[in-house]
């Protein structure tokens, strides 16, 4: 049977990963991947779950199979809204919405908002997992300009004040891809500027909890909590697997995103929603989290070290405070996809920035390194091979 006339329009913009893709590729033996942003195993609090999940069978019982409401597990609703709190962010548990990881939220939004041609603002470069939630929805993009400390205020100034932009996409804390942090002087004023437009902003913060140096930086929802969609996940604090994600938004938004959740997965299971709450709730994470970031930080600090070792003079990388990644620039029309399929050769994988920008046109000269999965003394020699590669 021939399936192509039976397919919605709308698939001719969807498309598969681009990254899951070079996933395939780095999956062969003996090969060192820097590309995927993926929480390392050693980070899952394993020595726990077997503790959480007799406190949450001895004190739910059959509740925390069954069925519950869309909203989320009120338990875990609780739990975050203390978590939140600790973040600068004010909300009751019955504002809080538990999704099957940020990128359901993500979906949803797009679903709740998003008509064919919207403009849909976005920083240069952006995380691709947005774009893919995004897109199916049809929208135009309008980019937005970023420097080493992430959007440029002016910028979101010149496209608000250029055409009805639906929303803002911004992902402000060790951002994905570059890693960069805006700061709480440029946050302040981009609170400023959405509230003057009447501007709606999406704010995923994803790797906010993992910093390594320096001091927690306010979100954006906190300074103008009215126009602020706020995305989190646990994925990179306890384990990606269980797919918990969850938001706070404006309560008209709020409503729309529950009825959305209704129609995809009715909830996001009980049981994965029970354990996260003892496990924030218990305290486990609060204990578990300083074990993540001892673990990270001397990763992300070799990689930093070798990249000033082995990398050529006229590269230029971000030197992120916390987070999963690393954003390195090339000179001027250097191909790293090219780059790529030479490291491969070598056994050493990364992702080319090109694929981060809306513009095919954009970003052909940058990379992004992950650091999380390999252990410092394999980080250095990969450095070294991808040095190595550019010389040649």
């Amino acid at each position: 049977m021939a399936f192509d006339n039976l397919l919605a329009e709308r698939t001719t913009r969807m498309g598969a990963s681009v990254i899951r893709e070079i996933l395939k590729v780095v999956a062969k033996p003996g090969m060192v991947s820097l590309a995927g942003g993926i929480p390392a195993p050693e980070s899952f609090p394993l020595e726990i779950i077997q503790e959480l999940t007799e406190i949450v069978v001895a004190k739910y019982a059959s509740g925390a199979f069954q069925y519950g409401p869309t909203e989320g597990f009120w338990p875990l609703r609780e739990a975050l809204a203390d978590y939140l709190e600790n973040r600068a962010i004010t909300a009751s548990a019955g504002e809080i919405l538990i999704a099957s990881g940020s990128q359901g939220v993500l979906d949803a939004v797009g679903k709740v908002l998003i008509d064919k041609g919207d403009l849909v603002a976005v920083e240069a470069p952006t995380y691709l997992g947005a774009l893919q939630a995004f897109t199916p929805y049809e929208p135009e993009y309008v980019r937005m300009d970023t420097d080493e400390l992430g959007l440029i205020p002016g910028s979101l100034e010149s496209v608000l004040a250029g055409g009805k932009v639906k929303f803002i996409y911004l992902v402000p804390t060790f951002q994905n891809p570059t890693g960069r942090t805006i700061p709480l002087e440029r946050r302040r004023e981009i609170a400023d500027i959405i509230k003057k437009y009447n501007a709606l902003l999406i704010e995923d913060d994803p790797y906010g909890a993992l910093r390594y140096r320096g001091h927690d930086i306010a979100p954006v929802k906190a300074l103008a909590p009215d126009h602020v969609v706020y995305i989190s996940t646990l994925s990179k604090v306890f384990a990606p697997g269980l797919r918990i994600g969850f938001c706070h938004a404006p309560e008209q938004i709020r409503k729309w995103l529950v009825i959305v959740k209704q129609g995809i997965d009715l909830h996001t299971s009980t049981f994965n929603q029970a354990l996260a709450s003892e496990y924030i709730a218990g305290g486990f994470l609060e204990r578990h989290l300083p074990k993540i970031i001892d673990f990270y930080r001397p990763k992300q600090e070799a990689m930093l070290s070798a990249l000033d070792t082995y990398f050529p003079p006229n590269f230029t990388w971000s030197r992120p405070e916390g987070g999963m990644f690393l954003w390195v620039e090339g000179p001027q029309g250097f191909d790293m996809e090219e780059l790529y399929w030479k490291a491969i050769e070598r056994n050493v994988a990364f992702v080319p920035g090109k694929y981060f920008y809306t513009s095919p046109q954009e970003g052909i000269e940058t990379m992004r390194l992950n650091y999380t999965r390999a252990d410092e003394e394999t980080i250095d020699n990969s450095i070294r091979i991808l040095s190595e590669v550019i010389q040649s």
